[in-house]
């Protein structure tokens, strides 16, 4: 993987810019925040920006970046909230949320769903006490199977980012890549074939929403589509790109078997064997922030024991692309970042 530490220079020069941004707004949520949210990354430290500006360009095959050693002062996050819901006006890790933004927008536009986490931009990845046992980054108690995010849609973002503000238990992100495996031709040519189906994972289902107005005809016209995608989903290829480096679209939690054709179930069988033989743990520390990039790795989430006492596993998250304009037509204005 890309490591990149920060020196204590460049800790004190973000701290000084985060302190300067956070005294000038109340939320991330903030269209005008975003909107500056790439002007003021050019003012994060040189080699900051030159590490994340060589991990987009040359797309290394493990898909990975881990910057460290930035401080979080674990007195003013409080307690790890019980939902994502629960969250209050003015979030006590504002700081942290603002920098996840920014090293974001060095790789993209950060965007929102508006099925997800009710259209924010920054997600609060914790347990929840009545997902224990879901498919559900909320969940603890089963692993988080490997995939792609949002795997499912057209409009799936390149780079998912995390920000770890506590992680007790050292509880481990999954990870592999798929660059050089070791696959017959013939099966690799069935992956790059439209056989495969790939349905809404359960994050974007309403059961999830925090608030869902059932007079909110907008809301429901969102969750139709999802239900539309979830009874007849489109046939894909699981890869894509440049056969010697290809890129990936893969959920196998959510994907229906292919029934027919075989031999195409066959390749994609081998692929997820491959996979999970290469699939690697990353326990992430407080203060790390990781990257991955959503073309070129897949990523999950082992089982744990959460406490529910206020001292779990809390990250921050966001989704990142690369082309903000290819979901156009599923946004209300130009400007906007939440894809309807």
């Amino acid at each position: 993987m890309s490591r990149f530490r920060l020196q204590q220079d460049e800790i004190l020069s973000i701290q000084e810019l985060l302190k300067q941004i956070v005294g000038e707004i109340e939320t991330v949520e903030d269209p005008g925040f975003q909107a500056r949210a790439m002007v003021h990354a050019h003012d994060l430290p040189r080699r900051v920006r030159q590490a994340l500006h060589e991990f987009k360009l040359n797309e290394p095959e493990d898909g990975l970046f881990l910057l460290s050693g930035f401080p979080v002062d674990q007195e003013r996050l409080g307690r790890t909230p019980a939902h994502w819901k629960d969250r209050s006006t003015r979030s006590p890790a504002l700081a942290e949320e603002v920098l996840l933004v920014l090293l974001g927008s060095l790789l993209g536009d950060c965007i929102a769903w508006s099925t997800q986490q009710d259209g924010l931009i920054v997600h609060d990845i914790l347990p929840i006490k009545e997902h224990e046992k879901e498919q559900l980054g909320s969940g603890s108690e089963q692993p988080l199977w490997w995939h792609t995010e949002d795997a499912f849609h057209p409009y799936r973002g390149d780079y998912l980012g995390m920000l770890c503000l506590r992680n007790p238990d050292a509880v481990p992100t999954t990870h592999a890549s798929f660059e050089s495996l070791p696959l017959d031709p013939g099966l690799i040519d069935l992956l790059f074939e439209p056989h495969y189906t790939i349905r809404p994972d359960e994050s974007h289902q309403p059961k999830n929403r925090a608030i869902l107005d059932a007079g909110d005809a907008d809301v429901a016209a969102r969750y139709e589509q999802i239900e539309r995608m979830n009874r007849r989903p489109e046939k894909i290829p699981v890869l894509f790109g440049d056969r010697r480096s290809p890129y990936v679209r893969l959920d196998p939690y959510f994907m229906d078997p292919v029934e027919d054709n075989p031999r195409a179930q066959e390749a994609l069988d081998t692929l997820i064997r491959e996979i999970d033989r290469r699939l690697e743990e990353v326990p992430l520390a407080t203060g790390d922030i990781c990257f991955i990039d959503n073309f070129k790795a897949v990523h999950g989430r082992k089982p744990f024991k959460a406490r529910f006492d206020g001292s779990d596993r809390w990250l921050k998250r966001i989704n990142i692309t690369r082309d903000l304009r290819k979901s156009r037509a599923a946004r209300a204005a130009a400007s906007s970042r939440v894809i309807q």
